[in-house]
């Protein structure tokens, strides 16, 4: 008979041995019983006390009681149904730690006895519960047999196994469905659980598969959003990377296409793909670049062969020809395969709002299919409610369109706006800045500090236009912003500083005509040696009139002074170069008039001179004369414009001064 201190330190110790043992209901009833049996208070019908039975070693009842099991009891039965190792047991051990062991049918409560009927709704609930429960726990096995398939044959480790199936959620029931579904076949139905997960794992080759994905640098997140996709169907994942892989997509790049492509990719055969390829390239698309294209835009394997062909009738019907709509293709993918055709339609019409028809529309597309991918509401529509902010009229915008359509392709608040604050800053009007862009478009594409700001800064503090002219300069000659500093503004300035100019005269010069320093070398030099040694004119004309350098030396400068010289006249640089041809012809015949009546005046002077000294007669000097005997520049006689030197003789003006 147990004693009352052996009855308490067993049920003191018995929440220890929970904790480190598995629960077994006849364990528990047992030792229950036990307890039970010594209760001195414990008495029968006729209220004798019950003897208490001795237990034997390895004792086992006959027969189990019909006492409802709790919840934990149940999970606890599932979870050691399911285990997929033998636990180390003690020897002389009377649990069953494993469905391994030989008697594990005599020491485990069947389990249909868990899910036994309950008369009321609530025992009903909790058996539902338990449903779910078993579905989890039979989950968690099969990621287990899983996990251990790809340590043991993928050669995998742990960490990338343990990443890897926590990314495989669809497979992992898909195998456990499998394994199900195999009970019902009579040469699996003798089979356990585990072997047949085993058995569904082997036969799909997902190891296999896992180890080529990453070889071809797929990563884990990656390989298991594809199996997922494939429902099953592991072997698509093979055909189809290989045939990605024959028209040009790169190993790099496979798992990004098929998982952009969409769900029902590896539902398509690949005759169907071949002709998706095979319609592309008879529409101008080349072979070498159909992976190219397949990379930016997968979803155009995706699409039925009538879809295609109405996505190519819509760029055909706006007059592309074959190598305008493969080179748009080729530059932006996405404009074929990314959009609906109705938001096609609409951005097609929005563009035609700046007074384009669609023959200009499909060359502009040609030329820049980016548009197709930029949103009305988000980037278009906000630029052209700011442009017209800054001045500019719907034709400003549309010469915008067509000569720098990326315009309508950059963010507005990042980019466009931070220039045009830039340019307020300068000193610049808003209506400036309008005429600026207008005038040259592709300035709100540069870089704001790589390109805009160095070149405002070497103006400033290198070519000496002051702080007070910078803005002028720019408002004038934006085109500046665009040149290099290195290859060309640099370059420029050292060669006017190099013929004797100041950095303060040739800051002056930029301010009168900005577009100097823009010209190249070989076109300044012949100029500039034409005026000294030709024209023998000084350095100084060219300072006051830095406007020299822009008219053409053959078609303007040259003929003009032939004319001067056959007439033996003289122009400064201003008169002689910024007017028509008819107003020149106008001064030369005007010019040439006057120098008649001067050389007759002066020939009339002479005669008479002659002919008074011949009589005896003083004659008065020249600076007494009356009139304008001597004209010697253009404010000596009223009402001259040009600036006339007859004292020049025709051979001192053909004849040239080399220096």
């Amino acid at each position: 008979m147990l004693s009352s201190a052996t009855i308490h330190s067993t049920l003191a110790s018995f929440p220890l041995f929970l904790r480190h043992q598995p629960l077994h209901s006849s364990s528990t009833l047992c030792l229950c019983s036990a307890v039970n049996d010594h209760d001195p208070h414990a008495a029968t019908s006729d209220g004798d006390g019950l003897q208490p039975h001795p237990r034997k070693h390895n004792y086992k009842p006959t027969s189990l009681p019909q006492t409802p099991l709790s919840p934990e009891d149940k999970v606890r039965i599932l979870e050691l149904s399911l285990v997929t190792k033998r636990t180390p047991q003690f020897p002389g051990s009377i649990f069953v730690q494993s469905p391994g062991d030989a008697d594990v049918a005599s020491s485990l409560p069947p389990l249909n006895t868990l899910f036994r009927d309950r008369p009321d709704h609530a025992d009903d609930v909790v058996d539902e519960d338990m449903l779910m429960r078993a579905v989890d726990i039979r989950r968690n096995v099969t990621t287990e047999i899983l996990r251990e398939a790809l340590m043991k044959k993928g050669k995998f480790g742990i960490r990338y196994a343990a990443n890897l199936v926590s990314s495989l959620a669809d497979f992992i029931d898909y195998v456990m469905i499998a394994a199900a579904a195999m009970k019902r076949q009579p040469e699996f139905s003798s089979w356990s659980f585990n072997l047949r997960a085993k058995t569904v794992i082997q036969e799909s080759e997902v190891v296999p598969l896992i180890r080529w994905l990453k070889h071809n640098s797929q990563s884990y997140i990656r390989i298991g959003k594809l199996i997922s996709m494939t429902k099953g169907n592991l072997k698509s994942i093979r055909l189809l990377a290989e045939w990605l892989n024959s028209v040009g997509v790169r190993g790099e790049f496979l798992g990004s296409v098929m998982l952009r492509a969409g769900d029902n990719i590896f539902q398509r055969s690949l005759e169907e793909l071949d002709e998706i390829v095979e319609y592309l390239e008879s529409k101008g698309v080349r072979g070498e670049w159909m992976g190219y294209v397949i990379s930016r835009c997968p979803g155009l394997l995706c699409c039925s062969m009538e879809e295609l062909r109405t996505r190519v009738a819509f760029y055909v019907d706006m007059g592309m020809n074959d190598h305008d709509f493969g080179t748009m293709v080729f530059d932006c993918p996405k404009a074929l395969g990314y959009l609906t055709l109705e938001e096609m339609t609409q951005k097609v019409n929005y563009l035609k709002e700046f007074g384009l028809h669609n023959e200009q529309v499909g060359k502009l597309l040609a030329f820049k299919p980016e548009l197709m991918c930029c949103s009305i509401e988000e980037r278009w529509k906000p630029l052209v409610k700011y442009l017209y902010y800054l001045g500019i009229s719907r034709m400003g915008m549309r010469k915008i369109l067509v000569v720098k359509p990326m315009v309508f392709c950059i963010d507005l608040e990042s980019n466009i706006v931070q220039k045009v604050r830039f340019f307020q800053d300068l000193g610049i009007q808003n209506d400036a800045i309008g005429k600026m862009l207008v005038t040259f478009p592709p300035l709100l594409t540069y870089s704001l500090l790589k390109k805009i700001r160095p070149v405002v800064i070497f103006l400033m503090t290198r070519a000496g236009i002051t702080q007070t002219d910078i803005a002028k300069v720019i408002a004038l000659a934006p085109q500046l912003l665009g040149c290099s500093i290195a290859k060309k503004l640099e370059v420029n300035m050292k060669y006017f500083l190099s013929l004797g100019i100041s950095i303060r005269q040739l800051g002056a010069m930029i301010a009168d005509f900005p577009m100097l320093l823009r010209y190249n070398i070989d076109v300044l030099r012949p100029k500039y040696q034409y005026l000294r040694r030709t024209m023998v004119r000084p350095l100084l004309d060219a300072i006051e009139f830095p406007r020299f350098f822009s008219y053409s030396l053959e078609g303007r400068i040259i003929p003009r002074h032939k004319i001067l010289v056959e007439n033996r006249i003289n122009f400064k640089l201003h008169h002689m170069l910024a007017s028509t041809d008819d107003e020149f012809k106008r001064k030369v015949v005007a010019a040439v008039d006057r120098r008649i009546r001067f050389e007759s005046s002066v020939k009339a002077r002479t005669i008479s001179g002659s002919l008074l000294i011949m009589a005896g007669e003083v004659v008065p000097r020249d600076s007494e004369s009356p009139d304008c005997s001597i004209i010697k520049t253009e404010s000596s006689c009223p009402g001259t414009k040009e600036s006339i030197s007859p004292s020049l003789t025709e051979s001192t003006i053909q004849t040239p001064h080399h220096f």
